[in-house]
């Protein structure tokens, strides 16, 4: 019997929000011994300094009945004195829910982890959004048209690109970029990449075109040719002949037919393209000096900010449960085979 779409729908997002807390458990307890190596140091590091402005004040050294009583104090207040699967569980609870916190050493000029993670996700968006979109467009408009016409010029041609193109390193590929663009010809001042960030929207669109023109160059044709597969094999399928029969115009037959029926696997790719560029990228970032999600997690990485990594690997398993049960719900109302299939199993 088939599930209602409504019944398919709450099937779903119930099904991710266990997996999801499931993987933050999992997550907690593996950054929860990293947290508590990095507050037991914090945790001395105050004592130190307690130590010596108690002397300075007072002009002698507190007794080691007051210093184990304020590293007592301060164990508590970061929840140390606490058993550590506990700890594990609170941490685990206060990221499923958003509650990130502050990180202890500052990334991107804040300690707090939200307003980081804030700042980071506008500037991916900005950049790694848009050139997603470049390339859905480009991809979904050479793919089709190679399909109309398979073994046509525009068809090897696209299948030449697509292996060249996507076998070039993206890092690779934006030093080039730079080395021909900004040091040969001298068409952008290399102040735009020797700084993280820069000022004014006609700057901000300056630094933004080689770093969207590498990632469009290197993606658009593995998108054309994944499309170009998917129409190839949906216009081989009986309806479509039936419609050219009929005479319908190939326009039509294409745009109107062929393109629908090609939808749920189109679509998918989409969402997990979009949904995808918001996690950025570490290397690209680092080479166009682009202050990004990816940025984030590598300065995060690199001043141990256990906190910030948490919240971030938790946006990026959100993100990814996200991005599949908006396909599966998708999925569901362009096919409802699909949502048969679901109540089979359940």
């Amino acid at each position: 019997m088939a599930m209602g779409f409504g019944r398919y729908v709450l099937y779903r997002i119930v099904n991710a929000i266990i997996i999801l807390f499931l993987a933050v458990l999992l997550m907690s307890a593996l950054f929860t011994k990293l947290a508590t190596i990095q507050l037991t140091t914090q945790v001395d590091s105050e004592v130190q300094q307690w130590v010596r402005s108690y002397t300075q004040t007072h002009h002698q050294a507190p007794s080691k009945e007051l210093i184990e009583q304020y590293r007592a104090q301060r164990m508590h207040y970061y929840g140390l004195d606490k058993p550590y699967w506990e700890r594990a569980w609170m941490y685990t609870i206060d990221t499923f829910f958003f509650k990130w916190g502050n990180s202890i050493p500052a990334v991107f000029g804040t300690h707090n982890v939200k307003d980081q993670i804030k700042t980071a996700l506008g500037r991916t968006i900005l950049l790694f959004t848009t050139a997603q979109i470049i390339i859905i467009l480009i991809g979904l408009a050479l793919g089709v048209k190679s399909a109309q016409k398979p073994g046509s010029l525009l068809d090897r041609t696209i299948s030449i690109l697509a292996m060249v193109t996507t076998s070039l390193p993206m890092w690779w590929l934006g030093m080039l970029m730079i080395l021909l663009f900004v040091v040969y010809l001298g068409w952008l001042p290399i102040t735009l990449y020797s700084q993280t960030a820069v000022s004014g929207w006609s700057n901000i669109l300056k630094k933004m075109s080689l770093p969207v023109l590498t990632i469009v160059i290197v993606s658009f044709g593995g998108w054309s040719w994944i499309i170009r597969n998917i129409m190839i094999g949906t216009m081989q399928e009986d309806f479509i002949m039936v419609a050219r029969a009929k005479g319908v115009p190939e326009r039509k037959v294409i745009y109107g037919h062929a393109l629908k029926a090609a939808a749920p696997p189109i679509v998918t790719m989409i969402i997990f393209a979009m949904i995808g560029s918001l996690g950025g990228a570490i290397i690209t970032e680092i080479v166009f000096n682009w202050p990004g999600m990816g940025r984030l997690y590598w300065e995060a990485l690199q001043l141990n900010a256990v906190r910030t990594m948490m919240a971030l690997n938790y946006m990026f398993a959100f993100l990814t449960v996200f991005s599949m049960v908006l396909a599966d719900i998708l999925y569901g109302y362009l096919d409802p085979r699909v949502r048969v299939g679901a109540a089979a199993r359940s």
